[in-house]
């Protein structure tokens, strides 16, 4: 409702003060009809390329609000299947990061490539993202991903307090992660997760539309390359 109300007194201001300039361009233009064809000569074809552009960029945008619309609906259906399935307990508590040590970890085997994260499991995966960032100053680090999981792998706090959700993708070099993908876990990250970071890391690559959909959402996209670069200590965080 109050979004609503904001908008429409947005589009109210804009309606009144477009009716404002009009009008005073047009008295401007009557007592100075020289100076006007001058302006006018500049600023028509200006806003014809402007209106161009718009048009052009329309069906883009329509897009990914769709695409972002879809994802949202099937986050919410998985939501629901689950509910009716299986009831969650409020008090079962997330499980923790796993003591043992995944077959290799962080510390033990640097430089990391993306081959040494491959040879991992998937949950072998999550730990060493988990790993990470505990290494990089995160705390109350949990692992969560598994069936169920509605996205988030794993969860952590920043050291300035900030929420961070991860999805982790074990993939190969030519798997790249797709729009499907990062819908999936756009339409739960920020909604249900209440994610103050979102960000996808992979072993592999996003393809354009994925890479898209993630800039119009605000999540993070961390490719092969960059998990690298963050493992041997030569790169930001997901969450820098």
């Amino acid at each position: 409702m109050r979004r609503t109300v904001f908008v429409l007194a947005v589009f109210g201001v804009l309606i009144c003060g477009g009716y404002l300039a009009v009008r005073e361009s047009v008295r401007w233009a009557v007592a100075h009809p020289g100076p006007a064809l001058g302006v006018g000569a500049v600023v028509l074809p200006l806003l014809l390329v402007l209106a161009v552009v718009a048009v052009r960029g329309m069906p883009r945008l329509r897009e990914l609000r769709r695409a972002a619309r879809e994802g949202k609906a099937e986050a919410e259906a998985e939501v629901a299947a689950m509910a009716a399935a299986a009831p969650a307990d409020p008090t079962a508590p997330v499980a923790p990061v796993a003591e043992a040590d995944p077959p290799a970890t962080v510390a033990d085997a640097p430089p990391w490539r993306v081959e040494d994260f491959l040879a991992l499991d998937a949950d072998g995966f999550e730990q060493a993202v988990a790993r990470l960032c505990e290494r990089d100053g995160c705390r109350d680090v949990q692992v969560v991903g598994g069936a169920g999981d509605l996205g988030a792998d794993v969860l952590a706090t920043a050291s300035d307090g900030r929420r961070i959700i991860i999805q982790c993708k074990r993939y190969a070099e030519t798997h790249k992660v797709g729009s499907q993908d990062v819908q999936r876990f756009g339409g739960t990250c920020f909604t249900v997760h209440e994610a103050e970071v979102a960000a996808v890391v992979t072993t592999s690559t996003f393809t354009e539309p994925a890479a898209d959909y993630a800039v119009t959402c605000g999540i993070r996209c961390f490719d092969g390359d960059q998990l690298v670069a963050w493992s041997n200590g030569a790169g930001p965080t997901p969450w820098g």
